[in-house]
């Protein structure tokens, strides 16, 4: 009973979550088209045909997977961390603290409607792409293992933040001045072998590398770093950044008080 229970909140808190950003699509679905197309517009055709090929590929076909990869990582991220927000600035989670729902199940309902969000755009971008390039599918396990583990991640983070956020310019810190430039120097625009050893090292600490190398490996078979290694970062990534999350909503930190 108690296993039916649960499914059911599940249930309720994802369809709400997945509601809440279908009834705005062209707040939420339409700008990253957009945003995506212009990308592929200026680097791909004006500039892609100057720089020439990228780990033997052309500059197109080597940035569509970073650029699928940065809106996934965007778009998961903002959804949780605002929906979250809204719920704690309206008092309505605190309602969902005291039902008689696991915490767990919290956690999988809004990262579950951030994931729902980034899968749809990344294949909205996906098929945006193939109006430019041929788009090659070298393994579509890794793509689809990637890019679940990823959206995870990032909403998972996206609900943290939303937790020790005290007001919704809080919400916009993380992504402007973190999420932004670890995403442009994650290798989306550029291959790590064109950088110097030392930089290359120093960009070996971005996590984000490991994300777009991994998802790029999955597109053209090619990757800076090994995809086992980038594999086992996301895994490890998700498996404490939920731990956080479980603590911190199990506990009411930043939400009590």
């Amino acid at each position: 009973m108690h296993k039916q229970n649960n499914w059911v909140a599940l249930n309720t808190i994802w369809i709400k979550e997945c509601t809440r950003f279908l009834r705005i699509w062209v707040q939420t679905l339409v700008p990253p088209a957009i945003t995506m197309s212009l990308y592929f517009v200026i680097f791909g055709n004006l500039i892609g045909d100057r720089i020439g090929r990228m780990d033997g590929f052309t500059y197109m076909e080597f940035i569509v997977p970073g650029l699928i990869m940065m809106s996934v990582i965007t778009n998961s991220y903002s959804n949780v961390s605002s929906s979250f927000f809204s719920a704690k600035f309206q008092r309505n989670v605190e309602e969902l603290l005291v039902a008689p729902v696991p915490t767990s199940v919290i956690i999988a309902g809004y990262v579950g409607g951030g994931v729902a969000r980034s899968m749809l755009i990344g294949i909205i971008v996906t098929l945006v792409s193939l109006f430019f390039v041929d788009v090659q599918i070298h393994n579509p396990l890794v793509i689809v293992t990637v890019v679940l583990l990823t959206s995870v991640l990032f909403s998972t983070a996206g609900l943290i933040n939303a937790v020790f956020a005290k007001s919704f310019d809080d919400i916009s810190v993380v992504p402007t001045f973190v999420l932004t430039p670890l995403t442009y120097l994650g290798g989306v625009f550029y291959s790590l072998s064109l950088l110097p050893e030392f930089w290359q090292i120093v960009s070996k600490a971005n996590p984000v590398v490991y994300m777009v190398n991994g998802f790029r490996y999955g597109f053209l078979g090619v990757s800076d770093v090994g995809i086992t290694t980038s594999l086992s970062l996301l895994v490890g990534f998700n498996i404490l950044l939920f731990g956080v999350a479980y603590y911190l909503l199990k506990t009411g930190k930043g939400i009590r008080s």
